[in-house]
């Protein structure tokens, strides 16, 4: 065979290899998914060396929304506590002013009680109750002061427990209820630079139970925006490694100030 014809069927074949390798699924390294809660702070940047948040879990793909509505879909819960006035401060004019008008001094509040896989996460499951009952939603304003916030929430995140809103708003005040906010952190009336280490070793004291790799603290590129907890569903302290590896990485962030308290 002349050289001339080698390198013709040579390059038809890394041809046909490239276009294989186009058409084909990738098997992995797909792009990480964070919770977006439109309305409350952002997702997390997935640019681990600019903001130190670290990769978030990959939604679940392998299982369908009914056996994940069967309450088995899951394996434990994040509690997520959003210190409400950097997500005012980062979202301005864009913030819920449920939240966030002058009169409303929230510090940390639950930003919600998330299902929790070891490697994934379920979301947006179907529910027979879309809408969350009125009175329900009333009874949360001290801890979720926002209603759209209640709402988003049992949509993406609370029907992928199995539980009926009655139940699952419970739990997660519940949960809540479990967690000890240190004392320096639940009012400020000044601006603040933390460490997030000071901040999680805070959490750490004051929930003696809590194991070191079972609470995550998050940041964006200047504020400190959200203290995420592990628990099992009998709401007991647990470890979480790929929750504990999404922790800010900053070396200080801002605590912006709980405004009319």
């Amino acid at each position: 065979m002349s050289g001339w014809l080698r390198r013709i069927l040579l390059l038809l074949a890394v041809g046909v290899l490239l276009a294989l390798r186009a058409w084909l699924p990738s098997s992995g390294n797909h792009p990480s998914t964070r919770h977006p809660d439109p309305g409350q702070p952002r997702p997390q940047a997935s640019q681990k060396p600019a903001t130190g948040t670290g990769e978030a879990v990959r939604p679940a793909s392998n299982r369908s929304n009914s056996e994940i509505a069967s309450g088995d879909g899951f394996d434990f819960y994040v509690l997520s506590l959003s210190w409400s006035p950097s997500y005012c401060a980062a979202e301005g004019g864009k913030a819920d002013r449920q939240q966030c008008a002058a009169a409303r001094p929230y510090a940390f509040i639950v930003h919600g009680l998330w299902p929790q896989n070891e490697r994934s996460y379920p979301r947006d499951c179907p529910a027979n109750h879309q809408q969350v009952d009125f009175k329900i939603a009333r009874g949360l304003s001290d801890i979720m002061p926002s209603v759209g916030l209640i709402r988003h929430e049992w949509k993406t995140h609370g029907a992928c427990t199995g539980l009926d809103q009655a139940d699952y708003f419970r739990i997660l005040r519940a949960a809540r209820d479990k967690v000890s906010v240190p004392a320096q952190y639940r009012q400020t009336d000044r601006y603040r630079q933390v460490a997030p280490g000071e901040v999680e070793a805070a959490f750490l004291r004051a929930n003696r139970r809590l194991p070191a790799n079972g609470v995550s603290v998050t940041c964006d590129r200047r504020f400190l925006r959200e203290v995420r907890i592990c628990l099992t569903k009998d709401l007991d302290f647990r470890s979480c490694p790929q929750v504990d590896k999404q922790s800010c990485r900053r070396s200080k962030v801002v605590m912006p100030p709980v405004r009319g308290g």
